[in-house]
């Protein structure tokens, strides 16, 4: 194909805002061969509109012409139309990442799971000045930080020490006395047998605090909730065109089959998901626990009326609650709808001389006295048994001005959660959530005396779940602590998975210029892993000061710079806790030791 076809194509869709990234300046492919496969109308009749085009991708079938779309996607596949990052990419050794279901995704380009560049309040926010032409001064301005997606994935014959359990660092217990400034972990607390009995905030990659919690908790949880990323394309936060529907499905796999191997044998998992990755997840669930460990589909209808009634689409209410178990042997706890204030004051509006509030039956009816009138008493009613559609009833529960979280920006009410937990453990049994967000899931666990994991990558400023846990054992008055009488206590342990590479990428994060930049990387040549089959000498002392890496924006030198660090270093491995580079406290080994019981 000569150089001015492809040119030619490049044009036709220049002007179509869905594939044509304005800021690297180039064709976005993998948007562009979506969109093939669906056979968008868009994409066909821009094809169609050009002769050369109609004769290269169409065939003419009598008066109609059909549209050839393999053989468009193989011209994208054999002409990439690549820009200069790619090409000094490709130079350096830094192969474009194709996702499948044999490879590893680290991290999600999605507000759930994408790694910040700080722990603080105060790296969450950028800070810069303005001129202010109304007093002729320069203004300090704060703004949140737009992050930097990097892509993280590696491919099955690459992981060598990934899976390795992590040290831990940076331990700090909360309680009820010292619940805002936290004390030293003095101890590991452990039942009889030698489980042990704290309730843990973990902050760091969730498939690595997987790997690490598998050595104490394999076979050991008997509740894991997640409300994972839902991969609509709609949020506020960028997509990184190399992720797609494909790796969404791998991020999830990697994560699930972890998370099978530490639920208990009569354990369940619930896994909350939009309309986008429905259908997918159920059979992606299916494929890692079996169908036959099918147990329910929940509908939650999340809210009453019509929100943003699209032109040429119904209105979505609810929301997908899969539910699976390890094993056959498994039980449900009875759990009933709640009765609704107004409902126990219409009918149950009479009292007895022993306080007790009744209703007056006739039949299937209710009246207001006479001979042969039957009553039931208030506290004989139960309510209704639960169903898999949590509607009205459970809606009136859940939005209801006791229920909001007050500071905390949690999409989820802690009454469904309560729900939840109710229904499939007893008090004592371990709750986790590895997708922990503003923590509601630990927050209802520690009101209703479960123990509780809860791991989260992603710094939520002041809605961090340690933020959210400080305030529980505190006695909060939000969500259920009124319903369950909640007065606080409790305690819990924070902890970080020690950072190596992660930290280098943090700091490639928060590079404001080109010059910062080039004397991080020095840095980061002499003291931090690098990919082995990168050419970093050569990039070191002659592609990063050249014409042509300077050209690239600032955004894509940082990737660039990012994707060269070795994936397999992010955190600090277990076994490497001693190593005097890696700088870590006495105590941190000693707890991390005591944490596995490797003393």
């Amino acid at each position: 194909m000569d150089i001015k076809f492809k040119e030619k194509i490049i044009k036709l869709f220049r002007n179509d805002a869905r594939f044509w990234d304005t800021e690297k300046e180039e064709l976005n492919q993998t948007l562009l061969k979506d969109a093939v496969d669906k056979f968008g109308e868009k994409v066909i009749e821009t094809l169609l509109a050009d002769s050369e085009a109609k004769k290269q991708f169409f065939v003419k079938v009598k008066d109609a012409y059909i549209f050839k779309p393999n053989d468009f996607k193989f011209f994208l596949d054999e002409n990439k139309l690549d820009n200069s990052y790619t090409q000094l990419a490709n130079k350096i050794g830094l192969a474009t990442e194709e996702i499948s279901s044999e490879k590893v995704v680290l991290n999600w380009p999605f507000k759930d799971c994408v790694l910040e560049g700080g722990m603080t309040k105060e790296d969450a926010m950028d800070v810069y000045f303005k001129y202010d032409t109304k007093i002729g001064e320069w203004k300090e301005e704060k703004a949140k930080r737009k992050e930097i997606f990097f892509n993280e994935v590696l491919a099955r014959d690459e992981i060598d020490r990934l899976e390795e359990p992590k040290t831990f660092y940076k331990w700090k217990r909360f309680t009820e006395k010292n619940y805002q400034k936290g004390e030293d972990v003095k101890e590991i607390k452990r039942d009889k047998d030698g489980n042990i009995k704290e309730n843990l905030v973990i902050k760091g990659n969730n498939l690595l605090a997987l790997y690490s919690l598998k050595e104490q908790f394999e076979g050991k949880i008997k509740l894991i909730y997640i409300d994972p990323p839902y991969n609509t394309g709609s949020d506020s936060f960028s997509y990184n065109d190399n992720f797609n529907h494909s790796s969404w499905l791998t991020f999830m796999k990697n994560r699930l089959q972890v998370a099978r191997n530490l639920l208990a044998d009569d354990g369940l998992i619930f896994v909350q998901i939009g309309h986008n990755e429905q259908a997918y997840l159920r059979v992606l669930m299916d494929e890692v626990f079996s169908r036959a460990r099918f147990v329910n589909e929940i509908t939650w209808k999340k809210y009453s009326g019509v929100k943003n009634q699209a032109s040429k689409k119904l209105t979505t209410q609810q929301e997908t609650i899969f539910l699976y178990s390890k094993t056959e042997n498994y039980s449900i706890n009875m759990v009933y709808n709640e009765l609704s204030e107004k409902y126990v004051k219409d009918e149950y509006k009479y009292i007895d001389e022993n306080g007790r509030r009744y209703a007056k039956l006739r039949g299937r009816g209710y009246q207001g006295g006479g001979k042969g009138t039957k009553i039931k008493y208030l506290d004989e009613n139960l309510g209704s048994p639960i169903t898999t559609l949590w509607d009205e009833d459970f809606l009136q529960i859940s939005t209801s001005s006791s229920e909001k979280i007050a500071d905390f920006v949690g999409q989820k009410p802690e009454s469904l959660l309560k729900r939840i937990i109710e229904l499939t453990t007893n008090p004592g049994d371990v709750v986790l959530d590895y997708h922990a967000g503003t923590g509601t899931t630990c927050a209802v666990a520690h009101k209703i005396g479960r123990q509780w994991i809860g791991v989260e990558q992603l710094d939520y400023s002041e809605n961090n779940p340690e933020e959210r846990m400080r305030g529980v054992i505190a006695g909060d008055k939000n969500g259920i602590s009124k319903g369950v009488n909640w007065k606080g206590g409790g305690d819990f342990i924070y902890i970080q998975l020690a950072k190596w590479n992660e930290e280098a990428k943090e700091k490639i994060a928060e590079v404001k210029s080109y010059d910062e930049l080039t004397k991080l990387f020095a840095n980061l040549y002499e003291k931090y892993f690098l990919n082995y089959n990168v050419k970093a000498k050569d990039f070191k002392e002659n592609d990063i000061k050249s014409e042509e890496f300077k050209k690239i924006s600032l955004s894509e030198q940082k990737k660039m710079v990012a994707r060269m660090l070795d994936l397999n270093q992010m955190y600090i491995n277990f076994s490497e806790r001693k190593d005097k580079k890696y700088n870590l406290l006495k105590d941190d080994i000693a707890l991390s030791e005591e944490f596995y019981d490797k003393k």
